[in-house]
């Protein structure tokens, strides 16, 4: 097949880039900023430079999705959580120029990654009960992200409705995407840059309402998934997720920290002053939404896909608590190594990450 890929030099398209790589696919990877002389796996792609939240996006992917069969759209953004015109035209305007480019070229597949965060909040259930695809996608109001990925599924919804004879879509929604490839990436997007990677190894307590419980699935298991649905042509929706859930005491215990109880809202209001004083750069809202976001049934992708998770929840946070520590990166410029002097240096010139485009 010619596969187009959005977003491929991520911590998802280079886990994609890998799986593909036995196969004789012909592969195209589109970034902002195409790895370049990186080695593999980003040696198999063809590069086009293209940044989707540009108002041109769709013209320039139409030449690009020329004879291709299958466009994975993996491109996405989370920084600048302050900039959130910029991360909705990123989000919201990719996905429709790649859907209309993806139809405008008769592309058969378009595998959209979604996201748990699509989802409305969970069940009020003390005992966790999972939900499967068809819970309603209505977000979590208070998170830009979440907010992007439901219009997103909607531009899906009308697309489906109104070319029933068009592209044929599958939208995956995967937990928390974790690998150790990405611990860097994690690190830019989560931590200030003056604090050390190393600290990771050596926090005392983690803060935590001990309701939180979270899912995690491993990089190379998503990458599968989407493999699996493409050499299916399958369509739908899938959930994706490892187990078993993580508990804060679990979340604790890899870290090698005491859990320690500090009430949601507190927490929250913690987060939030420290986000409007750009003293780091987490929204409030992935609080919102880590504690609202239902347990996810993955039982289709299951049946449908004979997709199983490879690595636990447990082990693939525990590679990826170590991957921050060890500041691993690859030679894309989105998982590039992290560095403290580095980040000091671009905090000085181009600002907070919260504030600019390029992490």
């Amino acid at each position: 097949m010619r596969i187009v890929v959005t977003g491929a030099s991520g911590n998802l398209g280079t886990a994609l880039l890998r799986r593909l790589a036995p196969e004789p696919h012909e592969v195209v990877g589109i970034a902002r900023r195409p790895p370049t002389d990186a080695g593999a796996p980003y040696d198999q792609a063809s590069w086009v430079a293209l940044d989707l939240a540009e108002p041109d996006a769709e013209a320039a992917l139409r030449p690009v999705l020329e004879g291709a069969d299958a466009v994975v759209h993996l491109a996405w953004g989370f920084q600048p959580s302050r900039d959130t015109d910029y991360l909705r035209r990123t989000g919201v305007g990719g996905t429709e120029a790649v859907l209309a480019a993806a139809d405008a070229a008769d592309v058969a597949h378009l595998v959209h990654i979604s996201s748990l965060g699509a989802y409305s909040p969970g069940p009020d259930d003390p005992a966790g009960a999972r939900v499967d695809e068809s819970w309603p996608t209505r977000g979590i109001d208070s998170l830009e992200y979440s907010r992007e990925k439901v219009a997103a599924e909607r531009l899906l919804d009308e697309y489906e409705r109104t070319h029933p004879d068009g592209v044929a879509v599958a939208r995956l929604r995967p937990a928390l995407v974790v690998q150790r490839d990405a611990g860097s990436g994690l690190l830019r997007y989560t931590m200030p840059a003056y604090v050390p990677a190393t600290l990771v190894r050596h926090l005392p307590v983690l803060p935590v309402d001990r309701a939180l419980v979270v899912q995690v699935v491993h990089t190379d298991d998503v990458a599968d998934a989407i493999v699996r649905v493409l050499e299916r042509r399958a369509r739908g929706a899938f959930n994706l997720a490892a187990e078993p859930p993580l508990t804060r005491d679990d979340i604790a215990g890899v870290l090698g920290a005491r859990p320690v109880h500090v009430p949601r809202g507190l927490l929250r209001t913690a987060v939030d002053l420290t986000w409007r004083s750009k003293l780091q750069s987490l929204d409030p809202g992935w609080l919102d939404l880590a504690f609202a976001v239902p347990l996810m049934d993955a039982a289709r992708a299951r049946t449908e896909l004979g997709w199983e998770p490879t690595v636990d929840a447990r082990d693939a946070l525990a590679e990826t608590v170590a991957g921050m520590a060890d500041a691993v990166g690859t030679g894309s410029p989105a998982l590039r190594p992290r560095s403290v002097a580095d980040q000091l240096a671009r905090l000085v010139r181009r600002g907070p990450i919260g504030d600019r485009r390029l992490p």
